[in-house]
């Protein structure tokens, strides 16, 4: 084992890695470059890759189109082609400034009308009319005229900033005077320079940013490369979009959650689960938002997929822990959604294709004030789908013995699909109003119908059996969201919403049939487990967004939910172990106030949410507190910390012999008391233009866990399972660490996450157990080069072993159709470990096309290139009373081939 993590680590310091390039003269320098675009974009992806000083008529060179290969050839060279394209010449300044003109202005020369990768023509010696003014707007993508959230706002060589809503738009306070220039940065995009100017209207500004797809993105918020400011981050937060992790390895296609495993205190162990396992929670732990309506499952294809089509999403946050006082109930963090509006502009189609999938969208303006967007996806059987389906349904059992002696081999069938629909209008500038639905189902059939007939192998007489064998599973979600925002003026905001949401799962896994025995009778048989789970959630939300100043902020909401949810679970048709249908209603105010002081240094985001749950009469208060001060421009220290409650949750009902699955259910403050989570962190972070380390410790201490068991049922006279509910408390304690490099055409990142989680039920016994998504030592490696119209990247994960329980005893006995039943006693709870989980894969994209004529992507992914037999988990059968232990795996080596096409 360290054999590997050692290699690892030398196949992550071999890569190369891109530095600032220094020469004696310019014009010496390497290039090596794909161009593919337009001259002004080209030479800003030149500035920006090899730190190179630029000034050029940005609105003329647009009109040009560079298709050219450079392969190591100088800068001089580069610069030649350029211009022979463009009708330019270039010059250099003593300060290595490369200016480019029309050649018909050569004679007229005026520097101060050219640009420096900017949109708006700097003013030429104004003098400022201005000071200390505000400034506000609305940021959209050039392209598709999409409205961007989460955009840094901030001043040039500054020290106050802001970021876009969710709509939008900004307001920036501060700012020295009306000819100072702004910078806008986000993820993804080209930062874009704008310059002021007292001509200019300071409302209403209108700024269009161009998406950039050369590196995959930073996953943290930071200034632009040329900016020293850095916008104070977020406690615990992690942001990615969809367009940056296209190029990761995948089995099927490229999913944000699977991204999102790749960092540190996210648990990647498992492949069956999109689910995430974030610092010690379980995925229904975490409050996952899409347009505003909740989604309570969030695996397709026994978890290979997430239920969510990158293709309808723009932009994703993840809220490790210490989230704000606007978020409420779950106890362990939040993913925040926000899906597409639709391409205002211009129609578009699109569709990807991968060996488990298909994926189509189109979108487009409907008139000037509204747009459209359509998704959808759907699963197809292929070989690699089947060798999922098969390992996931059997655990790896291939064949089926009959109680007649005969054997058959199952065939498994499954589907899943997902369909999403927005639609957006603006019908002022200052509203907007939007309509979001989403659907999505699995089906899986393991249905079996085996022959009629009798007789023992090897001849004999015996009864004959008519028996049919049922496996079938469904779950699917529905959610809907109606919106209205709108901005009242540049310091006030707000958002009203109505969403529904539903999810539910059904599963049957019976044997029903006769046996005609010798003498001609007749007798029914009918066994097996029938599960049902449904839950529907009605929500309100309404949310105040009010600026005071440039230092301070406050925002404040009500929310309102409604929730009914069924389940239900039965032995043989006819004993009732569990049949449950509670309903609720939870009532929340929250207020927060975020301050900055000492010059912007420190900045506290205070906070309450007050609940009412009407099912307990309680009310439940939950203060917060977040706090980050910056010792320097590249050193930070932060901290959090807050009260928070669960009132619908996810119980585990435990099952050795077939593996254990839960269910949602509505807590009642009796036999499944509302969990609730005490949660402190403490950090510190250092960036440059090009690296971070970040570093978090946190400590949640956790109440109101539920389990179900019937380990501890008697087997003899009445027996009440609705007792068989046991609570217990918990903490889950460590340490992340993240080393990012952030721009280049090499760049990625390292992380490793220390930690423990243990619980306490003392049903299990006085003693504190480890908990069974307990994994003490994670570290993940993510490597991504890109090499003219190629993306390669290369990910590696070393995890120790989950917890797991194993049986100490059992017997088996025959039932009337001839078929065996297994019971087992078990052990110490979670008191064994898996082995250590590791595996590398690798990816190669090429990327075709021009932007706006056509284009997409061939993609290559390599699961598992080494083929490493990971551990699922165990299974239990007993043959002639003794128990044989059998490991399900995971799958091995899996290759995948993936194909995008975009019309736009």
């Amino acid at each position: 084992m360290r054999k590997i993590i050692f290699l690892a680590f030398i196949i992550g310091l071999s890569l190369p890695s891109l530095s600032q390039v220094t020469a004696t003269n310019i014009l010496d320098l390497r290039i090596n470059k794909h161009c593919f675009r337009t001259a002004d974009k080209e030479l800003e992806g030149l500035a920006e890759t090899y730190l190179l000083k630029l000034r050029f008529d940005k609105e003329r060179l647009k009109q040009y189109t560079i298709d050219l290969d450079f392969d190591n050839e100088t800068l001089k060279d580069v610069l030649m082609e350029i211009c022979k394209i463009t009708k330019s010449k270039y010059y250099i300044t003593t300060d290595n400034v490369i200016q480019i003109i029309d050649k018909k202005d050569e004679k007229n020369v005026n520097l101060n009308n050219l640009q420096l990768e900017q949109d708006n023509k700097k003013p030429d010696n104004l003098n400022p009319t201005k000071f200390n003014i505000t400034v506000s707007g609305k940021v959209t993508d050039d392209a598709s005229g999409e409205p961007l959230p989460n955009v840094n706002v901030v001043v040039l060589n500054g020290k106050n900033g802001t970021t876009t809503n969710a709509d939008g738009y900004f307001t920036l306070y501060g700012v020295p005077s009306d000819t100072s220039t702004l910078i806008f940065s986000i993820i993804g995009y080209d930062p874009f320079k704008h310059y002021l100017a007292p001509s200019q209207s300071l409302k209403d500004i209108s700024i269009q940013m161009t998406s950039s797809k050369n590196t995959l993105s930073e996953v943290v918020i930071t200034a632009p490369k040329d900016q020293s400011f850095k916008l104070n981050q977020k406690v615990g937060m992690i942001k990615l979009t969809p367009s940056k992790i296209a190029t990761l390895p995948n089995v099927g296609e490229k999913d944000i959650f699977r991204a999102f495993q790749l960092m540190p205190g996210v648990s990647a162990g498992s492949e069956h689960t999109a689910g995430l396992y974030v610092r010690g929670g379980t995925p229904d732990q975490n409050l996952v938002l899409f347009d505003g309506f909740t989604v309570y499952n969030v695996d397709h294809l026994f978890g290979f997929f997430s239920a969510f089509n990158s293709n309808a999403i723009k932009d994703v946050q993840l809220f490790k822990g210490g989230y704000e006082s606007k978020y409420g109930g779950r106890i362990s963090s939040v993913v925040d959604i926000t899906g597409k509006e639709g391409n205002k502009k211009k129609f578009n189609i699109g569709g990807d294709i991968g060996f488990l999938s298909a994926n189509g969208i189109a979108e487009g303006p409907i008139g000037e004030k509204a747009s459209f967007l359509l998704a959808y996806r759907k699963s197809f059987s292929t070989s690699l789908y089947d060798k999922i389906s098969d390992k996931v349904s059997k655990g790896g059992d291939s064949v089926i013995t009959l109680p007649n002696g005969r054997t058959i081999t199952p065939g498994v069938k499954s589907w899943f699909d997902d369909m999403n629909a927005r639609l957006t209008f603006n019908p002022t500038k200052k509203d907007v109003l939007s309509l979001s639905f989403y659907k999505g189902k699995d089906n899986v059939d393991n249905q079996i119908t085996p022959p009629t007939g009798g007789g023992r192998p090897g001849g004999g007489t015996a009864p004959t059996f008519n028996i049919g064998i049922t496996d079938l599973t469904e779950w699917g979600n529905t959610g809907a969201s109606f919106k209205w925002s709108r901005k009242w003026n540049s310091k006030f905001y707000s958002n009203a919403l109505i969403s529904y949401s539903a999810y539910f799962s059904d599963r049957d896994r019976s044997r029903e049939g006769t046996i005609t025995r010798t003498d001609g009778t007749v007798v029914e048989i009918k066994s097996g487990t029938l599960e049902n789970n449904d839950l529907k959630d009605v929500s309100l939300k309404t949310d105040f967004e009010w600026k005071l100043n440039k230092n301070h902020s406050i925002e404040f909401g009500y929310h309102l939910t409604n929730n009914r949810i069924k389940y239900s679970y039965a032995q043989n048709d006819t004993v009732s172990i569990i049949d449950r249908e509670t309903k609720g209603t939870t009532g929340a105010i929250y207020l927060q106030d975020n301050m900055k002081l000492f010059n912007d240094k420190l900045n506290i985001i205070g906070g309450v949410r007050t609940s009412y749950f009407s099912p307990t009469g309680k009310t439940y208060f939950e203060p917060r507190l977040n706090i980050t001060f910056d010792i320097s421009d590249k050193f930070k220290l932060k901290g959090s910390a807050g009260q928070y409650n669960q009132f619908v949750k996810r119980v585990i009902r435990e099952d050795i012999l077939e593996g254990s699955r839960d269910f949602w259910v509505l807590t009642d403050n009796d036999k499944l008391p509302v969990s609730s989570s005490k949660q402190f962190i403490l950090g510190a972070a250092w960036e440059n233009k090009d690296l971070l380390i970040d570093v978090e410790a946190y400590y949640k201490k956790l109440s109101g866990l539920s389990e179900y068991t019937l380990r501890f049922t008697p087997t003899r006279g009445t027996v009440n399972y609705e007792e068989s509910f046991y609570q217990g408390t918990g903490y889950a304690k460590g340490i992340d660490i993240l080393l990012q490099k952030k721009f280049g055409k090499y760049n990625g990142w390292v992380g490793y996450t220390l930690g423990e989680v243990k619980n306490n039920y003392p049903v299990y016994g006085e003693k504190d157990f480890y908990a069974s998504n307990d994994i003490t030592h994670e570290f993940k490696m993510v490597h991504t080069y890109k090499w003219k119209r190629f993306d390669f990247s290369l990910t590696w994960m070393y995890l120790t072993g989950r917890p797991y329980t194993a049986p100490s005893g059992g017997y088996q006995i025959t039932l009337l159709d001839g078929s065996t039943q297994d019971y087992l006693s078990s052990s110490n709870k979670n008191g064994l470990r898996l082995p250590a989980y590791h595996r590398m894969d690798i990816a190669a994209t090429y990327n075709y096309g021009k932007p706006g004529k056509g284009n997409g992507t061939i993609g290559l992914s390599l699961f598992n290139i080494y083929n490493r037999e990971n551990i699922w988990y165990k299974n239990y059968d007993i043959i002639d009373n003794e128990i044989i232990a059998t490991d399900v795996k995971y799958l091995g080596f899996t290759p995948n081939l993936s194909f995008t096409w975009r019309l736009k």
